[in-house]
């Protein structure tokens, strides 16, 4: 499964106290969870950061599990299960060019 993650830096923080709180909660090095996948991460600026990782649905509740460890206090989290929309896409503009809906 994938799911996006968009995490929301909490306004009252600098970038400094943001640092300072992913490493002594030992964020980069323990985020995400063994098991999951990076797809993406960007940064949107006056937004936040938006993850997309592939894990199978056991490793859901400790993704969870880490982002209440690692990153509360820092981040408002999001979480939504997504899917590649491509194949889909090409699907639907194949069958569309071919006379259907």
């Amino acid at each position: 499964m994938m799911v996006t993650l968009l995490l929301k830096h909490h306004p009252g923080l600098t970038l400094d106290d943001v640092q300072s709180r992913l490493k002594a909660s030992d964020w980069w090095e323990s985020f995400p969870p063994p098991g999951a996948r990076i797809v993406s991460w960007t940064v949107a600026m006056g937004l936040g950061q938006i993850l997309t990782l592939e894990l199978t649905p056991a490793l859901l509740p400790a993704l969870n599990l880490e982002l209440e460890r690692r990153g509360w206090g820092v981040f408002a989290t999001e979480c939504y299960p997504t899917y590649d929309f491509v194949p889909v896409r090409e699907r639907i503009r194949a069958r569309v060019r071919a006379g259907g809906q």
